[in-house]
């Protein structure tokens, strides 16, 4: 369904006529007295003629506003005077970037106007459609330090404690949608809890509400105010809520801080479609007729290359294309939504050349097939998810956001080094192994430093090469249809190298997948 016109209580009505005449007058159930000359009444209860609405300016106060800026400003209720130099510094950081803003802006437009309509809906200060600036930049594919992910900038159990599942296909953390609802209904909950205190709850939000409670009871207890600029929390914390504030006071009046806030259409810009069944992301797009990263945008709850095979199938589609895509999905062959071949498992086969074979991932097969590891048998059938389109299309999936990402540090000319992770690993051990840090490491594989390593992972190292000790020890998990002379031949050592690390291997002539090997690599040379 679309929604009309954002529009709060801005319509002068008839009854609005009334009052107006009747101004001058205290209305009573009392009947003229008879002795009162009529013009005199008529002239208490009659405006002059120059005060009353003229058709035009009627016609023309019946119109919202045609700017998701403007319905902003007229629902700001937030009081930014009570800490005016928290405030005033951020005024001053974004007033001076109006660059951001414009960035800003662009990424907002797709989200804005159901983010607005959702705050109306709840009664809740619209100050709050600003807060995805302060978390993510409006930027659905975020990931921060403490592994929040997503315009809202959820973290993991706070996003599964309001309903939002993360699973292979798909993170709820992303979904604009979703996200919104579990983020209004979070700091819904949160003002409840401190009595409708926006600013305790706005705080909570990024801090959590019971540390902010107990900075309050430690003030109630030493006789302190219990106010969210009387409290002693975290930097990050204090520094949260005069940014909202600082934004809202921008936004209440952009000239007067020397910027201007490119306009967002007052406007649905999409709606949500169900297809009734899982499709292919790029297939999806072209019936959209939009580019995989224009879907993928509106779509970011979808982290592989395809919507989720059973709850999670809707997707978001622009309002000017949803007539064009629904009788285009509703045409789709089943043959067309998404591709699958049944293969069976030959002697010698291993996971890896079976993805390649079929243009697919590794881990798409394990998740089509419920595999736990890389171990599969001769004879065995598995059912292999075959991509519309190369991976490399794929641009906006999680496989190549972390493909780009493990090309970055090449950039400074250190060498790359594959890392089997081992059990027992830690990013710390790593990151000491190789002369790196824990972000270096996070950042290269598109992951936060907080984020768990599970052995098998792979993951990629980039060691400067004027380091002093260029041999690092590398901890290898060995797979399905490796072999000794494979994994030398790889890490550019020998095999009796591979011996004399690992006494395991001495006089051994099988390897078994899932062993764990110690490898001395010498980084200058890896490819």
């Amino acid at each position: 369904m679309i929604q009309k016109p954002l529009f709060r209580a801005m319509a002068i009505t008839s009854s609005t006529l009334v009052m107006t005449a009747c101004s001058s007058l205290q209305l009573t159930n009392e009947v003229p007295n008879a002795d009162t000359p009529v013009d005199l009444v008529v002239e208490e209860r009659v405006a002059p003629l120059e005060e009353l609405p003229t058709q035009e300016s009627l016609a023309e106060a019946q119109l919202p506003p045609d700017d998701l800026w403007k319905i902003i400003q007229n629902g700001l209720t937030l009081d930014t005077q009570t800490d005016r130099r928290a405030v005033e510094q951020q005024i001053q950081f974004y007033s001076q970037h109006q660059s951001y803003l414009n960035r800003v802006a662009t990424r907002a437009t797709p989200f804005m106007y159901h983010i607005i309509s959702e705050l109306q809906s709840r009664d809740m200060p619209l100050e709050l459609a600003l807060l995805p600036i302060v978390e993510s930049a409006f930027d659905p594919f975020a990931y921060s330090h403490g592994r929040a992910s997503g315009l809202w900038q959820f973290i993991p159990s706070t996003g599964e404690h309001f309903g939002l599942e993360q699973n292979w296909w798909y993170d709820g953390r992303r979904d604009p949608v979703a996200a919104t609802d579990a983020a209004l209904t979070y700091l819904q909950q949160l003002a409840n809890r401190f009595d409708g205190d926006w600013e305790l709850a706005i705080a909570s939000y990024n801090g959590g509400g019971g540390r902010v409670n107990s900075a309050r009871t430690r003030n109630s207890r030493q006789g302190k105010p219990t106010d969210f600029w009387s409290l002693d929390l975290p930097r990050e914390t204090e520094g949260y809520v005069p940014k909202l504030l600082a934004l809202a006071e921008i936004v209440s009046d952009p000239t007067k801080y020397g910027v201007s806030l490119q306009p967002i259409a007052n406007e649905p810009y999409f709606t949500t479609v169900d297809p009734g069944y899982q499709i292919d992301i790029l297939t999806a797009a072209r019936l959209a007729d939009l580019t995989e990263t224009e879907f993928r945008a509106l779509n970011a709850g979808y982290t592989k290359w395809a919507t989720a095979p059973s709850e999670h199938q809707t997707v978001n589609i622009p309002i000017d294309r949803v007539e064009q895509f629904t009788h285009a999905i509703a045409a789709l062959p089943e043959s067309d939504r998404i591709r699958f071949e049944r293969y069976r498992v030959n002697s010698g086969d291993v996971l890896g050349t079976i993805a390649q074979r079929f243009n697919t991932r590794v881990d798409a097969i394990q998740a089509y097939n419920d595999l736990s590891n890389h171990s599969i048998r001769a004879g065995d059938y598995l059912l292999i998810p075959i991509p519309a389109g190369s991976l490399a299309e794929y641009a906006s999936s999680d496989w190549q956001r972390l493909a780009r990402a493990q090309q970055r540090g090449g950039r400074s000319g250190a060498v790359r080094v594959d890392v089997t992770v081992a059990s027992g690993d830690s990013l710390w051990e790593l990151a000491r192994e190789h002369d790196v840090t824990v972000s270096d490491i996070a950042r290269w594989n598109n992951m936060a430093p907080g984020d768990p390593i599970r052995p098998g992972q792979n993951l990629v190292i980039w060691q400067r090469t004027d380091s002093v000790n260029q041999t690092r020890r590398v901890h290898y998990s060995v797979r399905q249809g490796d072999s000794l002379a494979r994994i030398a031949q790889r890490f550019k050592v020998t095999i009796n190298d591979l011996r004399r690390w690992n006494s395991d291997l001495r006089g051994a002539r099988y390897i078994q997948p899932g062993q764990n090997l110690t490898i001395f690599v010498n980084v200058n040379n890896q490819s």
